[in-house]
C-alpha cells in the first residue's frame, strides 16, 4: 500500500530527476504499473478500505441464532437460509460458520471416592528399548488408588493378558491389599464387548481373576475415558516426570528405575489435587482395602501348539525345546511373563525362562539325550551285527571278550575296523586262529593280520655233511694234566 511519503518520493524522482516509471520502480522496488498509476495522479488519495457487500450479509444474524440454539451442520444451515432467500454458494457459508460457531467446552462432574473404594488402571507406551540383541516397544502399567493417589508402576515389553494380570498381582503385593473395585478402560483384556444400553461382556479370564481377589470390575462408559482421569493423569505424569529426557538403559534396569522413582518422587510428592502426600493418605486408606488372597491366581495364558521335527515350539518368534520323544506331538503351552511351561496332556514335560529377545533358540541340554542315546544304541547294534557276520566263531569269540575284557565294545569296534585294512577274509582267519590259542583281544587279531602281510625271503638249500666225511676228522688228545695239579 502506498502512503503519502512514498507518493512524494515517486513524484520527486520523476519531476526533479527525470526518471521513468520503470527506473523509479527499480529504485523503490515497486511494480512499474503501480508507479505509472501514481504518476498519473495529480494528488495523493487514500485507498478505500471498506469491504464489498456479501450475499450472506442479510442472513448472518439468523445463522448466528441458529448456531446458538443447536449445533447444526453447514449443510443443514444452507438448506434453511435458502428457504429464506439466500442464493449464494456452500463454501462462503461454511467459511462464515467456522468463524462464528460458538465453542462448546464439555463439562464433567468431579468424581470423588471413599478410602479403599476404587483403583484405576491403564497402559502407557513410550518409544522402544533394547532387549538383548533386539528392540521392543516399551510399555508400562499404572495403578492409582483413587482416594490417596498412591501409585504403582511396572515396565513391560508386552501388554498381553498374562502381563496384565501379573501387573495387577504385583500392584496388590506392593500395596499389601486389594481395592474394592477396579476401574478399567474398555480394552480387550478386561471387556470383550460393550454396547450402549447393554451390560458389558467381561473377559472370562479377568472376571475369574477379579472373583479370586474379591474386587469388582467397573468399566468406563463408551467414549468416557475421562471417568478414569486419575490414572490418565498418572500415565501422563510418568511420561513427563520420569521418562521425558531419560536415557533408557537395557530393559533389565527398568524395574529398579520404577521402584526408586515411586519411593522418592511419585508417592512422596505433594499431590496437586489433594495437597497431601499420597503415602500419608495411603496410611488412612489401607484399613478400608481388602486383604490379599491366600494364594496367587494362576495367570498363565494357555495355547495349543505342535512340536516341530526338531522338537521345538515357537513363542513370540523364539523357539523352545521339548524332550526329543515329543517331536511332532500336540502340546499345551502355558505362558507366564517370566517362564514358559509346556505340557503333554496333564504332564509337565518342559520349562524354560521366557526370553523377550527375538529369533533365539533355547534348548534344555537334557532334551536331546534320549535321541542321542537311541542313535548310539542303533549304531552299536549295527556294529555288533557286522562283527557276528565275520566268521562262524565270531559269536563265541564275543562271549569270551565279555568274560575277559572290561570294554568288549571297544575290541569289537577295533576288530570290525581291521576289515577295512586287511579285508574280511584275513580278519576272519585271524579270529579263528586266536580262538584256537585262547587269545581274546583286538590287539592279538591285529598282530596276526600284520604278521601275515609281511613277505619273508625264500630260504636257501640245506647242505648236509656225508657220514663218510665224518670219519676223516682228526681230534687232538685232550690235556688232562690240568686236573692233576695240586690246589
Amino acid at each position: 500500500m502506498i502512503d503519502f511519503d512514498l507518493f512524494a518520493r515517486i513524484k520527486n524522482y520523476h519531476e526533479q530527476k527525470g526518471l521513468s516509471a520503470a527506473q523509479i520502480a527499480r529504485e523503490l522496488e515497486l511494480d512499474p504499473r503501480t508507479v505509472a498509476n501514481w504518476l498519473s495522479q495529480k494528488q495523493f488519495r487514500l485507498r478505500k478500505t471498506g469491504t464489498r457487500p456479501s450475499k450472506l450479509d442479510p442472513f448472518k444474524d439468523s445463522i448466528v441464532r441458529m448456531l446458538e440454539n443447536h449445533p447444526y451442520s453447514a449443510a443443514q444451515i444452507l438448506h434453511k437460509v435458502r428457504e429464506e432467500g439466500f442464493d449464494g454458494g456452500y463454501t462462503i457459508l461454511k467459511d462464515y460458520i467456522q468463524k462464528v460457531r460458538p465453542r462448546r467446552t464439555p463439562a464433567f462432574l468431579k468424581l470423588s471416592f471413599a478410602p479403599g473404594e476404587c483403583a484405576q488402571v491403564d497402559w502407557g507406551s513410550f518409544g522402544s528399548i533394547r532387549v538383548g540383541e533386539s528392540s521392543r516397544r516399551l510399555s508400562f502399567f499404572v495403578m492409582v488408588l483413587c482416594y490417596s493417589r498412591m501409585m504403582y508402576l511396572e515396565f513391560t515389553v508386552s501388554q498381553t493378558m498374562e502381563h496384565f494380570l501379573a501387573c495387577h498381582q504385583n500392584a496388590f503385593a506392593a500395596f499389601g491389599s486389594v481395592p474394592n473395585k477396579i476401574m478399567v478402560d474398555n480394552l480387550k483384556s478386561a471387556v470383550l464387548k460393550r454396547v450402549i444400553g447393554a451390560a458389558p461382556v467381561f473377559n472370562p479370564k479377568y472376571l475369574d481373576f477379579a472373583n479370586h481377589h474379591g474386587f469388582t470390575i467397573t468399566p468406563c462408559g463408551v467414549g468416557k475415558g475421562n471417568e478414569k482421569g486419575r490414572v490418565e493423569n498418572g500415565v501422563g505424569y510418568v511420561k513427563k516426570n520420569l521418562l521425558a529426557g531419560l536415557v533408557l538403559p537395557d530393559f533389565q534396569a527398568m524395574a529398579t528405575v520404577a521402584g526408586q522413582w515411586l519411593d522418592t518422587v511419585a508417592n512422596v510428592r505433594i499431590h496437586g489435587e489433594t495437597r497431601r502426600k499420597p503415602v500419608e493418605m495411603f496410611c488412612e486408606e489401607k484399613a478400608s482395602l481388602l486383604p490379599l488372597a491366600p494364594h496367587l491366581y494362576d495367570i498363565g495364558a494357555i495355547t495349543q501348539a505342535r512340536a516341530t521335527t526338531q522338537f521345538r515350539v515357537s513363542v513370540d518368534s523364539n523357539h523352545y525345546s521339548v524332550p526329543a520323544e515329543y517331536a511332532g506331538a500336540a502340546l499345551t503351552l502355558k505362558t507366564y511373563p517370566d517362564r514358559i511351561c509346556i505340557y503333554r496332556d496333564d504332564k509337565l514335560i518342559a520349562r524354560h525362562a521366557r526370553s523377550y529377545d527375538r529369533n533365539k533358540d533355547i534348548e534344555d541340554p537334557d532334551h536331546p539325550k534320549e535321541l542321542i542315546a537311541h542313535r548310539k544304541k542303533a549304531h552299536d547294534q549295527k556294529l555288533f551285527m557286522r562283527f557276528i557276520s565275520l566268521c562262524p566263531k565270531a559269536q563265541e569269540y564275543y562271549r569270551e571278550l565279555e568274560k575277559r575284557r572290561m570294554n568288549p565294545r571297544h575290541h569289537v569296534q577295533k576288530i570290525v575296523a581291521l576289515t577295512e585294512i586287511y579285508g574280511v577274509g584275513s580278519v576272519a582267519r585271524a579270529m579263528e586262529d586266536a580262538f584256537f590259542f585262547k587269545a581274546f583281544s583286538c590287539e592279538y587279531i591285529a598282530n596276526l593280520c600284520e604278521q601275515r602281510t609281511r613277505h619273508l625271503p625264500e630260504p636257501g638249500a640245506l647242505h648236509l655233511t656225508r657220514r663218510s666225511d665224518l670219519l676223516d676228522l682228526e681230534v687232538q688228545q685232550p690235556d688232562l694234566s690240568i686236573y692233576q695239579k695240586d690246589i
